[in-house]
């Protein structure tokens, strides 16, 4: 028997959650009754392993291939062994409850046939790619789809202990098909052998993977989802997936991959839209059913049925490939009946507002109890515009468990700092308020832009910093003052966002070396071009260019933050803010980090409260090595100063250049040489 449900500890710990205590206790009510109404006494992992029931595999007789399709009145498998016709040893059995069957000697098909359904339903019959496929395939012809059969020796894991470690993520966001320089598709085994070692040499310790899951449109970047269980065939095959994920654990990289169960795309022979016939089977019914925005259908989270698919899906990907969690995309699409569409969310009546889709609620409960129960080391994390209380705090608080939710607000912040203020206008109190804001109970993963940012119709940092300058004059032998002003920002951005994060970090590949390029993938209105759906990383590697500054830096600061473990104490006191000097100051653990974003003044000996102590420069934005002026010598030990006699106030004391960014270790006097 469940217990009585208590007020929860985020409640307690949050004095203006007082108020809505009893939506708190409403969604665990309503969780609990949904998963005693799934499982009957079943464990959940048990109940999430559809994708070993449904679907083609072989059995000691042979193969058996299931499906569930409630409105369906006949169901034929066609393909290359039947000459794509419905014939009676092809068709299933309706064994009951929507689901059918069929059974097939070990003759009937064979390794590689393509195959698909032929379904019939009350006035209607089409041919549908069976949702539960593993592997589905384009003929580039004829760009048609079909599922393919797929009987492969098992693949062997090289890397069965790996575990991810207590690390906090320092994800590296990343899209296979793009990852490569040529314009053209890129391919898994391209991506294991010559982007793991960059992400590796990097210091990151997480890959996401875009765009997994089989997807119609190469440029919806993969949210346009059509077979959940099949892994993309333009990027290589299952196998080699795995070997990619294998090999990333080999380097101590956990993998994570962007799961869309926010919608579905509408297509109906190669995605679920009308899949037995109705639009109702997976999806809401009616407006509640289709993305306004999207183009796109909406999963109906309160069916059992739809439950059972999308926790199966969660378990295939952590089982099957062993992913180690999820970025899921859309959370606040899903958790509000508006998708959160043209909404602020100043208030918590925002939040709790009967705008809120309580069955989604759940759904994240389960799904999020779902990926800690069958690997308890992976890390969901919510991308969630709305700032819902609880979304990524634990169950045990009487929250919906994500492990942390993204700082979505921070790139916007970026973007409107730079398109619409003066340098001089910068204010280091509402930086450090914007970066460091979040509720004390949730992590979050912060990043100074994304994938989002990169592409066409918007644009990246480096982009907007110096525009068409970044066409021209990014050789070293160059001068050009927007191009040293650029860099220098970008610089401070990111170690800014960086050391103010509250539990991760997050970075879309190709930015941290400021890469040229917008991401625009091929389509009508180029042409079909693949010349901007690529990533150009010789540029980083030229010598004679800037970019490799930027990426000395990125790497320092990466590692810098991971072998020191900087953001796992979430505490950042405030040293120092001066909006008028434009100067700030701030701990984390024993490093001190102090910006002057004054675009004019440099500063002689400008003071910080501190404890009497010695410091070492452990990294300097304006260090000849990352294109800087090398205005400071970072071999000098800086010892803190009375202000008066030896009992006074001490003070750091530092010379402090225009648009420059230091990081400071402190050492115990009696150690530091």
């Amino acid at each position: 028997m469940n217990k009585p449900i208590k007020t929860p500890e985020i409640v307690i710990r949050d004095p203006y959650l007082r108020n809505y205590e009893k939506d708190f206790i409403r969604w665990e009510n309503k969780f609990r009754a949904k998963e005693d109404e799934l499982l009957q006494g079943q464990k959940l992992s048990d109940f999430a392993t559809g994708y070993l029931y449904f679907g083609l595999y072989r059995n000691e007789n042979g193969w058996v291939i299931r499906d569930w399709a409630p409105n369906a009145t006949a169901l034929y498998m066609i393909g290359d062994f039947n000459d794509w016709a419905e014939k009676k040893e092809y068709e299933f059995h309706n064994i009951g409850h929507g689901c059918w069957e069929l059974q097939l000697s070990s003759e009937a098909i064979k390794d590689k046939d393509l195959y698909a359904f032929s379904m019939h339903w009350p006035g209607g019959e089409g041919k549908r790619i069976p949702a539960w496929a593993t592997r589905v395939v384009q003929d580039m012809n004829t760009y048609i789809f079909n599922a393919q059969v797929w009987d492969p020796p098992q693949y062997v894991w090289k890397n069965n202990d790996f575990k991810r470690n207590n690390e906090a993520p320092l994800i590296y966001e990343a899209h296979i098909g793009m990852a490569g320089e040529e314009p053209r598709i890129h391919t898994f085994n391209e991506f294991r052998k010559e982007i793991l070692p960059r992400v590796k040499e990097g210091g990151y310790n997480f890959v996401q993977l875009m765009a997994i899951p089989e997807h119609p449109y190469y440029g919806s970047f993969g949210y346009h989802v059509s077979s959940f269980f099949a892994p993309s065939s333009r990027f290589g095959t299952p196998e080699e997936l795995k070997q990619l994920i294998d090999e990333a654990h080999g380097m101590g990289l956990s993998v994570i991959m962007d799961i869309v169960h926010s919608h579905a795309v509408r297509n109906e022979i190669e995605g679920l839209g009308k899949y037995d016939g109705t639009r109702y089977q997976f999806f809401h019914e009616g407006k509640r059913g289709e993305h306004p925005q999207w183009d796109s259908y909406c999963f109906n989270y309160n069916k059992n049925e739809v439950i059972h698919f999308l926790l199966s899906n969660i378990k295939y990907w952590l089982e099957v490939f062993r992913f180690d969690g999820f970025r899921f995309d859309g959370v606040t699409s899903m958790l509000y009946l508006d998708h959160g569409l043209e909404r602020a969310f100043k208030s918590y009546d925002d939040y709790f507002s009967p705008n809120l889709d309580e069955e989604a609620v759940v759904y994240f409960k389960l799904a999020n109890k779902l990926i800690h129960k069958v690997k308890p080391r992976a890390v969901a994390i919510a991308e969630d515009m709305s700032g819902l209380p609880g979304l990524a705090a634990p169950f045990e608080m009487g929250g919906i468990g994500f492990d942390y939710r993204l700082a979505m607000g921070v790139p916007d912040y970026w973007i409107k700092m730079i398109k619409e203020r003066k340098d001089e206008d910068w204010n280091v109190s509402e930086i450090f308020h914007e970066l460091t804001t979040h509720r004390a109970d949730e992590k979050v993963i912060s990043y100074a832009e994304g994938h989002d940012q990169a592409l066409v119709g918007d644009k990246t940092i480096i982009f907007r910093l110096l525009d068409k300058e970044m066409y021209y004059s990014m050789r070293k032998d160059q001068p050009n003052l927007i191009v040293d002003r650029g860099i220098a920002l970008h610089k401070m951005i990111r170690l800014a966002t960086i050391s103010c994060s509250g539990g991760g970090y997050m970075n879309f590949m190709g930015n941290e070396f400021g890469h040229p390029e917008w991401i625009d993938f091929p389509r009508v209105g180029n042409n079909w071009s693949y010349n901007h759906a690529r990533r150009i990383w010789s540029i980083s590697e030229n010598p004679e260019l800037r970019y490799c500054w930027l990426l000395d830096f990125d790497r320092d600061l990466i590692n810098l933050v991971r072998e020191n473990r900087l953001l796992e104490d979430l505490w950042i006191p405030l040293v120092k803010e001066n909006p008028y000097d434009q100067v700030l100051a701030y701990r984390r653990k024993e490093y001190i980090f102090i910006f002057n974003f004054n675009p004019f003044k440099s500063f002689e000996g400008y003071g910080f409260p501190m404890e009497p102590s010695k410091f070492k420069i452990v990294l300097n934005t304006d260090a000849h090595a990352y294109g800087g002026f090398n205005r400071i010598d970072d071999r000098i030990t800086y010892y803190t100063i009375p202000e008066a006699g030896l009992g006074s106030n001490h003070y750091l004391k530092i010379y402090l250049p225009a648009r420059t960014a230091i990081v400071l270790k402190k050492y115990p006097i009696r150690s530091v040489k």
